[in-house]
Formats: C-alpha cells, sequence, structure tokens
C-alpha cells in the first residue's frame, strides 16, 4: 500500500467545538523542545539536551480576511478553545484511489496579539489574531498522534508519554 499524502483539501475554525468561526487560514504552532546546553568532562564537546516533554512557546495565529466579530471576540483576555477540523487527501498509488483522512487539531489558547490590519478598497484587511498555545491534540484518522497540556505535565508523542514519570515523582499521579 503506497499512500502519498497528497494535500488537505479544506479545514474549518470553531471554537468551543460547535460555533463555525469563519474564513481564516492558519499558522500552526511549532513544537520546540526547551533545551540546555549540556558540557564538561567526559563529553567531546556541547550537546543541547532537550528537557524531557518541556517546549518553548508554542504560538498560533489565524489570518482573516477582513475584520470580524471573531477577530474581536478571540481578543477577550481569556482562554479560549479551538477545533481546527480538516480532510487530508491521500492517493494510493497501488490502487489508484484516493482516500480522505480526517485531521483535527485541538488547542487551548490565550490571546497574544490581535492585527485589526489596513483599510484599502477592493482589498483584504488582513486582520490576525496571535495565540500563546498551552494545550494542543492532534488526531489524524482518529488516532490521537500528539498532545501537549503544558499546565497539566501532559506530553503524548505517538502514544508515549514522556512525563507519566515526572508527574509521578512530582506527587501529580
Amino acid at each position: 500500500m503506497n499512500q502519498v499524502p497528497e494535500k488537505l483539501i479544506n479545514f474549518r475554525v470553531y471554537e468551543d467545538g460547535n460555533d463555525l468561526l469563519g474564513i481564516a487560514d492558519v499558522e500552526l504552532p511549532s513544537i520546540e523542545a526547551m533545551t540546555e546546553t549540556v558540557k564538561g568532562a567526559g563529553i567531546a564537546g556541547e550537546v543541547e539536551s532537550p528537557v524531557l516533554g518541556h517546549f518553548g512557546s508554542m504560538t498560533l495565529k489565524l489570518n482573516w480576511r477582513t475584520v470580524t466579530k471573531p477577530t474581536v471576540h478571540l481578543a477577550q483576555q481569556k482562554s479560549h478553545n479551538l477545533d481546527l477540523r480538516g480532510a487530508i487527501q491521500a492517493y494510493n498509488a497501488g490502487t489508484g484511489e484516493y482516500k480522505v483522512s480526517p485531521l483535527k487539531v485541538a488547542v487551548r489558547c490565550i490571546p497574544k496579539k490581535t492585527e485589526l490590519g489596513k483599510l484599502d478598497v477592493g482589498a483584504t484587511s488582513d486582520a490576525s489574531n496571535e495565540f500563546e498555545v498551552t494545550y494542543i491534540k492532534v488526531s489524524l484518522d482518529g488516532k490521537e498522534i500528539v498532545e501537549i497540556d503544558k499546565y497539566n505535565y501532559i506530553c503524548k508523542i505517538n502514544g508515549e508519554d514522556y512525563l507519566k514519570d515526572i508527574r509521578q515523582a512530582l506527587g501529580l499521579a
């Protein structure tokens, strides 16, 4: 089975699982491990060692065509629960058939920046919202592949819970 993931067919942005927010494009966060340089006797140089299950700031950005009610609503200084639901198209090179795989990205985020954009005749205003992501869960084809919850010490990647032992050591489990 030679599945070739080709493209994201389309997606929608929801708040609290059911309120469609509108037409936007999304810049998903980067998942970048926090690191510390390890050097000294017994090491030939330096190693940027990741801190297990800990990540730097994760930013999500929604880019809107115009200023909309959701643009302003999402500027409210509170957590917002957003669901990004998409359909990924893959081509099976063996059978010559297409398959659609559901993609879901759920985030809990806090607004950092709201751009109201520009006003120009006959043009988009390019409004945007930028958020700090404190929780993210990515599911593909109904299978959870990433879950990071910074406040609750959860870091699961492909089913492996990297913070399980840390939660136990801290008396949280």
